[in-house]
This record gives C-alpha cells, sequence and structure tokens, in this order.
C-alpha cells in the first residue's frame, strides 16, 4: 500500500461503514442525541423505512459503532439506540477526513494548484 506522499488524493480515513447515506444519517443523529433515540425516532430523523434502518443497525451494532438497548416501562417495551464512545471517536475522526477532502477540492479548484500539490509530493 503507498503511503500519503505518494497518492495525496487516496484519503484513507474514510471508512466505508460511515460512507452510505443512511449510516451516515444514523451516526450523525446519535452524536446529536446522546441520550439515544427510539426506533421511531430514529427512523424518522433519518427518513429510513423500518427495513433499512434495521439492517444499517445491525452493521453499526456488529462493528461496535452504536448499540442497541431494550427498554421496559409502562406499554410496550422501546428499543433505543445509542452511539458507543468508540463510535463517536471513529465517526469524529471519519467527518475530520472528509472535512480534509472538502478542503482540497476547493484548494485544487484553483488553476495550477493539483499540479503543484503533486509536484510536491
Amino acid at each position: 500500500m503507498s503511503d500519503a506522499r505518494e497518492a495525496p488524493f487516496s484519503y484513507p480515513g474514510l471508512e466505508r461503514i460511515f460512507h452510505e447515506r443512511g449510516r451516515l444519517a444514523i451516526c450523525t443523529c446519535l452524536i446529536a442525541h446522546p441520550d439515544g433515540l427510539s426506533f421511531t425516532e430514529l427512523a424518522a430523523a433519518c427518513d429510513l423505512s423500518d427495513g433499512n434502518l434495521n439492517r444499517h443497525m445491525h452493521a453499526l451494532t456488529e462493528l461496535g459503532i452504536a448499540r442497541t438497548e431494550k427498554q421496559r416501562g409502562p406499554g410496550r417495551p422501546q428499543t433505543v439506540y445509542r452511539i458507543t464512545k468508540r463510535g463517536r471517536l471513529r465517526f469524529l475522526s471519519y467527518v475530520d477526513e472528509l472535512e480534509a477532502v472538502v478542503r482540497d477540492v476547493h484548494e485544487q479548484s484553483r488553476p495550477g494548484v493539483a499540479r503543484a500539490k503533486l509536484a510536491t509530493t
């Protein structure tokens, strides 16, 4: 595998688990709601069908990025989703890498800059 100096546009911090619209929405929503959200609240906030939310949450929980908790109280049991500490750190690192992509796009859109970056690496 080449290093960043050889491939300045490879962006190795873009983790595939987050690089999908549904999982990006879920993680963003869970970061914004550290106390967690119910299945219904999360599905509505992310505009996902029950099946899509279930599939994405399975992938995120399998990797320890999010966790599921069944809460019992009056009425029906409720499923609550939260992002884990590790998941929060991984997702924030992913967002940092996305910011680097955006900066590079803006920087490289100026004439002559792209060739200069490649020449210095």
